[in-house]
C-alpha cells in the first residue's frame, strides 16, 4: 500500500460479501474507476461469510484499490462480518458499502468533502442519494422506531391507511432534499473512523438488519448527527444477494426487529412487539399472500416464522 498523504483526508471501505457474484465486480470496479485527487484511499476489505458462489474467483484486475480479502468460515452475519473489516481500516472515515452498490467519480469524495467541512463537526454519519435500474430514487432514510411507529408497521397500518398511520421509514418524503435525519441506509453508510471506535462498532447481536440502525441511534444519543445528501448519488440495486434466501431474509428481519425493540424501548413496550410480531403479525402477512394469489409467498411467509418461534422458544 501506497505511502498515505496526511494533507488531505483518507477513507476506508468495507464490504461485506455474499454470494454476491458479479455485482461485487461491477461495485469494485466503481470504485477503481472512483475519483481519488481530493482523497486518499487506505484500502478495500472484503469480508466474505462463507460464500459458496466463487464470487472471489474473478475479481477484476483494479490497478488502484489496494484490496484486502478476510475469508470467514462461517457466515457470521452483516455486522460482525463489518467490524472485522473496520478492525484493519486506518483511515479518517469508514464507508460500509453493499456488494449491490454501484460508484459514481464523486460518490467518495464529494462525501468526504461535505464531513470535513468545519461547520459540519458535529456529522458522525452521513449518506447519499440511491437510485435504481431505472433511475428511481430510494425512500431509504428512516426516523428512529418507536414502539408505536413499530406496531404501525407489525400490523400493516402504514400501508393500509398511509393518510393516519405513518412508520418508522421516510416513504412519504421523496428524498430529493437534502436534510438531517435520524437514520441513512447501511448500503453506503459513512462514518467518522473516531465515532465508530468509540462506539465499539456494530453491535454483533443483530445477525443482519438493523445492526446500521442500532448504530445510528447510539451516535444520536452521543451526540452526532447523520445528514443524508441528495447532491450525490449511487446506484444501489436493493434486495442484494438475500434475495436468494427470502424467507430467511424475513426471518433475520423479524428477530433483529425483536432485538432492537428489547434494547431500545421500555419492557411494557418490547413485550408489545414481540406478542405482536409472534402471534399476530403472521396471520396478517399470511392472509395478504393468500388474498394476492401468491403461494410461493404463503410458503416463505410459514418457513419464516417457524424459524423465528424456533428461536423465540430458545431465547425463553
Amino acid at each position: 500500500m501506497e505511502q498515505r498523504d496526511r494533507s488531505r483526508s483518507s477513507v476506508g471501505i468495507a464490504i461485506v460479501n455474499w454470494n454476491a457474484g458479479a455485482q461485487l465486480r461491477e461495485c469494485l470496479s466503481s470504485i477503481d474507476a472512483a475519483s481519488w485527487d481530493a482523497v486518499t484511499l487506505t484500502g478495500v476489505v472484503i469480508v466474505d461469510n462463507a460464500s459458496s458462489d466463487r464470487s472471489l474467483d474473478h475479481l477484476p484486475s483494479t490497478t488502484g484499490v489496494p484490496l484486502r480479502i478476510i475469508r470467514n468460515r462461517a457466515n457470521r452475519g452483516f455486522g460482525a462480518a463489518c467490524n472485522q473489516a473496520a478492525a484493519v481500516l486506518e483511515a479518517d472515515y469508514l464507508l460500509f458499502l453493499n456488494p449491490d452498490a454501484v460508484l459514481q467519480r464523486d460518490s467518495i469524495p464529494a462525501t468526504v468533502a461535505w464531513l470535513d467541512d468545519p461547520g459540519h463537526a458535529k456529522y458522525g454519519i452521513a449518506g447519499i442519494q440511491l437510485v435504481d435500474k431505472r433511475g428511481v430514487v430510494s425512500r431509504s432514510c428512516s426516523r428512529f422506531p418507536t414502539w408505536r411507529s413499530m406496531l404501525t408497521k407489525v400490523l400493516g397500518l402504514d400501508r393500509l391507511i398511509p393518510v393516519l398511520f405513518s412508520g418508522y421509514v421516510m416513504e412519504e418524503w421523496d428524498h430529493l432534499q437534502s436534510r438531517d435525519v435520524d437514520h441513512v441506509i447501511g448500503a453506503f453508510y459513512m462514518v467518522r473512523t473516531g465515532v465508530f471506535r468509540a462506539l465499539r462498532g456494530f453491535d454483533e447481536a443483530f445477525f443482519v438488519y438493523f445492526e446500521d440502525l442500532d448504530f445510528s441511534r447510539r451516535a444520536a444519543d452521543a451526540g452526532w448527527r447523520s445528514r443524508y445528501l441528495t447532491e450525490i448519488r449511487a446506484f444501489h440495486k436493493g434486495g442484494g444477494t438475500s434475495e436468494q434466501i427470502k424467507s430467511r431474509r424475513l426471518f433475520y428481519s423479524l428477530r433483529s426487529r425483536l432485538v432492537y425493540a428489547r434494547k431500545h424501548f421500555s419492557p411494557a413496550g418490547a413485550a408489545l412487539i414481540a406478542v405482536s410480531t409472534l402471534a399476530i403479525e403472521p396471520f396478517i402477512r399470511m392472509a395478504s399472500c393468500v388474498l394476492g394469489g401468491s403461494p410461493t409467498g404463503l410458503r416463505e411467509t410459514l418457513a419464516a416464522y417457524r424459524l423465528l418461534w424456533t428461536a423465540a422458544r430458545g431465547t425463553s
